[in-house]
């Protein structure tokens, strides 16, 4: 585990040097962090945060989790982790998790752009009278070098997935060739909607299929967070197979606090390898959470993929190839 030393002086923390497997050094994307303010994150969701944190830090969290949640303490995070780059999310969720603003996320991106790759969102809580706006202002943010993802989470943002109403965002990221990260699955954090169309990633066939050129990226898996089992996992590796423009992404449910015994995220990598959508995995991990806690997923991830069989060209599709075809950007170079 990483020590507190290198959280808090960045200077010190060693290049990335990328992920041991096999007898290989393979470079590393984690295309989901997550960087804030911790004054607008939701009390709710301060508290489960804290509760991740080491004690004492989790009596008084402010300090640390600042540390962590900023720009400098994400690439800490990455650094120790031997990761290359990482996507980073702008969230509209003030029911649930909070605000991340996009206009927050470009400016944490110009910390390090050649390694933080910014993600948008907009706010659905009054589509009636402000979606028009809300498209404006997403197209706006896509325009910027910073920002080449858009992030949802209809569970959090309280927005059905088969709504054709809001089907103009994917017409939007389409245009700017922004892959559509969608949040999959329930969610632990209070304020967050549990029904299938909020949470089932059957529900969102419709609009993958009137969007051909628009690249859909299904977070979690489809995974249960609150009964804290699979889920739709079948559902997602089913609609990756089936469509050539939907991805898949493994995050969070691997972790040691959702999978103590490591078997969700070993399962998950089997079903897509045996599915044959090998080349549509990207990394994530849904970090940085706590200290630490991107390099222990990492860790994990290559545990269960070395479990499931992954060649070495296979993981290096999953860890950085997939993520780099997807956004249009170059591989990153193996160490």
């Amino acid at each position: 585990m990483r020590t507190l030393l290198p959280l808090l002086a960045l200077g010190c923390a060693p290049p990335p040097d990328g992920a041991t497997y096999g007898k290989a050094t393979l470079p590393v994307t984690d295309m989901h962090l997550h960087t804030g303010d911790w004054a607008l994150i939701r009390g709710s969701t301060q508290r489960v945060l804290a509760g991740n944190f080491p004690f004492p830090f989790g009596l008084q969290p402010e300090g640390l989790a600042e540390s962590v949640l900023s720009a400098e303490g994400v690439l800490g995070e990455l650094d120790d982790a031997g990761i290359g780059r990482a996507g980073m999310f702008a969230v509209y969720a003030p029911r649930s998790v909070g605000v991340a603003t996009n206009a927050f996320i470009d400016d944490a991106a110009t910390t390090d752009p050649d390694r933080l790759i910014g993600f948008a969102s907009l706010s659905v809580d009054d589509w009636a009278r402000e979606g028009e706006a809300q498209l404006e202002a997403l197209d706006t943010a896509l325009a910027s070098p910073r920002m080449r993802g858009v992030k949802l989470a209809h569970a959090h943002q309280h927005f059905r997935m088969d709504d054709p109403r809001y089907w103009p965002i994917y017409e939007i990221a389409a245009a700017h060739a922004a892959p559509v990260y969608l949040h999959t699955g329930t969610s632990p954090f209070p304020g967050t909607q549990s029904e299938a169309p909020y949470t089932d990633p059957a529900y969102l066939e419709p609009a993958i299929q009137a969007h051909p050129d628009t690249l859909f990226i299904l977070g979690h898996l489809g995974h249960d967070f609150i009964e804290d089992v699979t889920g739709e996992l079948d559902t997602a590796v089913r609609l990756a197979a089936t469509y050539e423009n939907v991805y898949l992404e493994p995050s969070a449910l691997g972790s040691a606090g959702s999978d103590p015994e490591q078997v969700f995220l070993p399962e998950a990598m089997e079903a897509m390898r045996e599915a044959g959508v090998v080349d549509r995995i990207i990394y994530g991990s849904d970090g940085p959470q706590s200290p630490g806690f991107v390099g222990r997923y990492l860790e994990r991830t290559l545990t269960a993929m070395e479990g499931a069989g992954y060649t070495e060209d296979e993981a290096a599709l999953a860890l950085d190839g997939n993520f780099a075809r997807a956004f249009g950007l170059p591989a990153l170079e193996r160490p």
